[in-house]
């Protein structure tokens, strides 16, 4: 089922699935009357970071605005680029 877009980050939706719920991009549905079918595979796991913290991009959402990142602890998740510097 979908549920609301963000107010923050507008090209995210809420759904919940019989797996669990999270935001995903809206362009990775199609939806018809608030059930979607999601096209793309995605993952909602979101990295937490500490300033200073280095991390390496594994994918790149620029249309989002949020980065693939791994922590140098193993640790994967989606950050937003507003919080990365790339230098």
């Amino acid at each position: 089922m979908v549920g609301e877009r963000s107010i923050e980050w507008p090209a995210f939706v809420f759904i919940t699935a019989a797996d669990g719920q999270g935001w995903v991009p809206a362009r990775h549905l199609s939806a018809d009357d608030g059930a979607a079918i999601v096209e793309v595979a995605y993952d909602t796991t979101e990295l937490a970071v500490t300033k200073g913290e280095e991390v390496t991009v594994v994918e790149r959402d620029d249309e989002s605005g949020w980065w693939w990142c791994r922590a140098a602890n193993g640790g994967e998740g989606w950050v937003p680029v507003a919080v990365l510097d790339p230098s």
